[in-house]
């Protein structure tokens, strides 16, 4: 038998960001209460982190941890600070002080670019294509369908309460009324593409939006969905 040691990876996980203006803490309830109440099975559990940049003052962290968590959300951290002070008090409740990659970049600007080494071509044999998975039929309210490793092909309308899932893109070849995130394992190329817009919820590689914030002209129009600069952008499919 081969024991294997501990390791430590780097690797990447989708989180959401909650940026606010106050540290009200029953403005802050409110508005997670309204997120799980649009999507309750994508939000249940998730780890979430607090942007305190529009922060002047510092907030009673251990409060906000159970406020958060109250709503079934996981506070992990908080982002958007230079202040040492606050970093200090959200150290002390037990949260990460995090930096996005832009604050990384700024606060370490590149060094001067090294002579690039020879270029070796290299032969490889391409990886094995892992055909889309095609479900035929509507997407009841209740149900839902992973494409893991590939992308999702609705042949069908996906009802409300429904939620759709690919690792790549997803094509709904009818209204999409539930829930559709692709790109669940992080792949910012991958897309949404419907007959007919009146979701729930969009997501693609984490970055999601709700119905509530869908542009009133697409709804109920043909639509195409990309991230552009950690942006979700919808365009009508002419």
């Amino acid at each position: 038998m081969v024991e294997r040691d501990n390791e430590l990876k780097g690797t990447t996980f989708t989180i959401s960001v909650l940026h606010i203006s106050d540290g009200k803490p029953e403005r802050i309830r409110q508005l997670l209460a309204a997120k799980v109440a649009q999507a309750p099975l994508f939000f249940n559990c998730a780890p979430l982190v607090i942007n305190v940049e529009r922060l002047a003052d510092i907030p009673d962290f251990e409060q906000l941890k159970e406020l958060v968590e109250s709503e079934d959300f996981v506070l992990v951290g908080i982002t958007g600070t230079q202040n040492e002070a606050m970093k200090t008090a959200a150290k002390a409740a037990g949260l990460a002080v995090m930096a996005s990659g832009k604050s990384r970049k700024a606060e370490h600007p590149p060094e001067k670019t090294p002579i690039p080494a020879p270029v070796v071509e290299v032969t490889a044999t391409p990886a094995p294509l892992v055909p889309s998975k095609v479900h035929v039929g509507p997407v009841r309210s209740g149900q839902q369908l992973y494409a893991a490793g590939t992308s999702l092909v609705i042949l069908g309308s996906v009802s409300p309460g429904a939620e759709v899932i690919a690792d790549d893109s997803i094509h709904i070849y009818g209204t999409l009324r539930g829930r559709a995130i692709a790109g669940a394992k992080g792949n910012t190329q991958a897309r949404i593409y419907c007959q007919q817009l009146q979701a729930e919820l969009l997501s693609i590689a984490g970055t999601f939006q709700l119905s509530d914030a869908l542009p009133a002209g697409l709804i109920q129009q043909p639509v195409h969905v990309r991230l552009d600069n950690e942006q979700l952008r919808i365009d009508h499919i002419k």
